[in-house]
């Protein structure tokens, strides 16, 4: 088992944890998704979570019908921006519902189902319970019509077994054309998708870890390790790790219980990058206090981890010799700790050179500055950038900026320096950079990539 990165070597003041917490412009480097429904789908609600800190939406499709989630899309591109704050969507898997109960506090698990015959594309079960059969049924066509239409950014794919349901769901995004950018991340909610995790990650963009209903199969007692095993997988693999059902007593009340306050910050000691919230902010009563409350227990403990050791095993598993990329990741990393940077500024097109920087943890922000390419489907030219740049948002620690269309993609000195001094002035207006601070820049200069310093003057 992989212990927690908790920097255990330098003992903390007690008394130190009373004092009041320095506020930050992003509330935690742990990211925060949100899932929008009847209780946070206005414009008022969606700017107050964006504000708190979801850099997410998310969209549950088994609440309401495409028309209501649509409401609800529109009403986040108001709120976006109304408050400058980038949020990506991202849609939930598909599942099989044989009826919704339509009250608060509805059990989706009360229905027992045996499979008795399969026939094409058609389940016959047998209800092994007695139960009534009411509420709104989907077809893939109307979900995918709007996930097309909106180009969503993520798909989260619900009961993912094994790595070939994976390529199934990539192979049907393809086939939509503007959906084939489309990151597929597996949710991992049963004991196949456990023993096959390995190849499963290998194939997604990312993993999400449903302890709710994997803890329904899985002995109480081996929830943690399987939690820790599978977060420190992602975390080598340097794939997103999302962590569900943390704070489910906020659905109802406005502070979490000790317990879950305490399962908040060892979810990101143990490397999550995000934090799903689903119930608490579809229906619950205080979605921005929420997310505002997860956010900062999340950012204690981010005070606390320990990137020292964390990066070393990091290193250490990655062998060598290293990839050419990864190599210029690490020493931008390492650099950065050393000199005690503020912030990391990465140059990218495809926003791969920053995810593997923000693989190994720097313990400042990293300012993902996306250049878009210009391409063509034979039919129409457009600049692409838009979905690496929101699809950052799910990623520990970094923060994207889409630069100007009209810079190339390779750049030259000039591009360059025109590119980084927007870069800096945008940190400094969010109070990322200060005056006489250092700053770590990672780009390339023709065929050579360079990681430089940079010492702001006055």
């Amino acid at each position: 088992m992989v212990s927690n990165y908790l920097l255990l070597e330098e003992p903390i003041r007690m008394a130190s944890i009373l004092e009041p917490s320095k506020p930050n412009f992003f509330p935690a480097m742990t990211k925060i998704i949100g899932t929008l429904g009847p209780n946070s789908r206005s414009v008022e609600v969606i700017s107050g979570c964006l504000k708190a800190g979801m850099s997410v939406a998310r969209f549950d499709f088994s609440w309401g019908d495409a028309e209501f989630h649509q409401e609800t899309l529109e009403n986040l591109k108001v709120a976006i921006k109304t408050t400058k704050k980038l949020c990506a969507a991202v849609k939930k898997g598909d599942d099989i519902f044989i009826g919704q109960y339509l009250f608060t506090g509805r059990e989706t698990t009360s229905v027992w189902l045996e499979v008795s015959e399969v026939k094409d594309e058609d389940v016959v079960c047998l209800i092994k319970n007695s139960a009534i059969l009411a509420g709104p049924l989907y077809t893939l066509h109307v979900i995918s019509t709007w996930g097309l239409r909106n180009k969503i950014d993520f798909l989260s794919l619900s009961y993912a077994r094994r790595a070939e349901d994976v390529r199934h769901a990539r192979d049907f995004l393809s086939k939509l054309g503007d959906l084939n950018q489309t990151q597929v991340f597996a949710k991992i909610e049963n004991v196949e998708g456990l023993i096959h995790f390995d190849e499963i990650l290998q194939e997604a963009d990312g993993i999400i870890l449903a302890r709710g209903n994997l803890g329904i199969d899985l002995p109480p007692e081996k929830v943690f390790l399987y939690q820790k095993e599978a977060l420190y997988k992602c975390n080598i693999a340097g794939k997103p790790a999302i962590i569900t059902r943390v704070v489910d007593s906020m659905t109802d009340n406005l502070r979490p219980t000790r317990a879950e306050a305490t399962d908040v910050a060892n979810a990101v000691l143990d490397g999550s990058d995000a934090i799903l919230l689903g119930a608490e902010t579809l229906r619950g009563l205080y979605p921005i206090e929420t997310i505002s409350t997860v956010g900062k227990i999340c950012s204690e403990a981010e005070k606390v981890y320990n990137q020292d050791l964390y990066s070393k095993k990091t290193v250490k598993y990655v062998g060598e010799p290293m990839t050419h990329l990864e190599s210029i990741a690490s020493s931008a990393v390492r650099a950065a700790v050393k000199v005690k940077a503020s912030v990391i500024i990465c140059f990218t097109s495809s926003g791969r050179a920053a995810r593997l920087i923000a693989k190994y943890r720097p313990t400042m922000p990293v300012l993902s500055v996306v250049i878009p390419r210009l391409k063509t489907n034979q039919l129409q030219w457009t600049f692409s950038g838009a979905f690496e740049a929101r699809q950052s948002l799910i990623v520990r620690g970094l923060f994207p900026m889409l630069a100007d269309a009209r810079h190339p993609a390779e750049p030259v000195r000039a591009t360059n320096e025109s590119v980084l001094k927007v870069a800096l002035d945008h940190g400094k207006a969010v109070g990322l950079i200060k005056p006489h601070d250092r700053v770590v820049v990672c780009q390339k200069v023709g065929d050579a990539s360079v990681v430089k310093i940079i010492e702001l003057e006055d």
